[in-house]
């Protein structure tokens, strides 16, 4: 009688010794298109900003339903050009791409009519309110052959690279859990535009998406979305607890608050070892690898701390020089994919925007 042999234990995967350097390019060194800015508020001010200072992008007009207001956005960063609508912006024939940075609620139609206007569009997070809408939009934009972009910029920063480099070595083995957190507090006022559901507010559209976002990033379509949350006092969400699941089981546990600040956290746990990402994790952030034995092996901190909203600038400009209508990194597939698990999140916690 023939004994059979034990079948030896697979090898332990070699640890990782340093972190990859990001492959992210200067963004000074993207082409410079002309650009012009739907609503000019307090985003919209931080990327003009950031595209002055870190980029040789050039913003020509600026557009709002207050002309004043249109101006004064112009007389501050030094715009050629200010228009007392968005009708008259998209007839400015120096443009070649919009950004749209109006409330959640007006992205569809803003960026509808940007698209039907012959621009190309970047437009702000959340895509849109819903992902009818967000179907809509890239349809006119595969229609009209111009190139839309959700301007989710944590994509395109340089420690996310070095995120994603890390997951496609298989530096951490087989990735089991994601976390990540968004809390701000805010004064509970009915005027503010996350307190109002005519604006699309809530906590999960607005600070909420860059969790979901991270966690799809990393795990890939989700094979379930689970929510449970409070509702503030005008009827949009304002706190939410999720879980999601990839189809290799695992799995995403995700926060988003208005209610207190959080730490803004995220880390990637595996097998042989754990990304840790400081907070915020959605801005440049610092990056440490720690070893399966819990000890540091090394981190990454990005060359620019402050203005990364320039990179997915140089991003769009790259890609619109280069005849893509879509960015390889933040595919509209994927935007698509993140905004029907968000209508499932609402779902769960019972908010329906007006009009929806």
């Amino acid at each position: 009688m023939t004994q059979a042999r034990p079948v030896p234990a697979p090898a332990p995967a070699p640890a990782a010794t340093a972190l990859p350097a990001p492959r992210t390019p200067d963004p000074r060194t993207a082409p410079s298109l002309n650009w012009g800015v739907v609503a000019p508020g307090w985003i919209a001010a931080r990327f003009v900003d950031a595209l002055q200072k870190h980029t040789t992008q050039k913003v020509v007009a600026v557009g709002s339903r207050d002309t004043g207001r249109a101006r004064a956005f112009a007389d501050r960063f030094g715009i050629p050009a200010a228009y007392g609508s968005y009708t008259e912006l998209l007839q400015d024939d120096r443009i070649d791409i919009v950004y749209v940075a109006s409330p959640h609620s007006g992205h569809y139609e803003h960026t509808l009519q940007a698209i039907e206007a012959g621009r190309h569009v970047l437009v702000e997070k959340a895509f849109t309110r819903n992902a009818h809408e967000a179907e809509q939009l890239i349809r006119a934009a595969r229609e009209r052959g111009v190139f839309l972009m959700e301007a989710m910029w944590t994509r395109f920063l340089p420690h996310i690279d070095v995120v994603r480099q890390v997951l496609d070595a298989g530096l951490l083995g087989e990735v089991h859990t994601v976390t990540a957190d968004h809390g701000q507090p805010f004064e509970p006022d009915p005027a503010h535009r996350l307190f109002a559901p005519e604006l699309a507010g809530g906590a999960l559209l607005d600070l909420g998406i860059y969790p979901v976002s991270f966690a799809s990033m990393v795990l890939g379509p989700f094979a379930s979305v689970t929510a449970v949350g409070t509702r503030a006092f005008t009827g949009v969400d304002g706190q939410a607890s999720i879980i999601v699941t990839s189809g290799s089981g695992a799995h995403g546990v995700l926060n988003t608050t208005l209610f207190a600040r959080t730490p803004t956290t995220a880390s990637i746990s595996g097998t042989h070892g754990r990304l840790e990402i400081d907070g915020p994790f959605y801005e440049p952030a610092r990056v440490r690898l720690v070893g399966r034995d819990n000890r540091p092996v090394d981190s990454f901190a990005p060359p620019l701390r402050d203005g990364g909203l320039c990179y997915q600038a140089a991003e769009a400009a790259r890609c619109i020089a280069a005849g893509r209508p879509e960015s390889d990194l933040m595919p509209l597939a994927e935007t698509l994919r993140i905004m029907r698990a968000l209508d499932s999140i609402r779902h769960d916690l019972g908010v329906v925007f007006p009009g929806e």
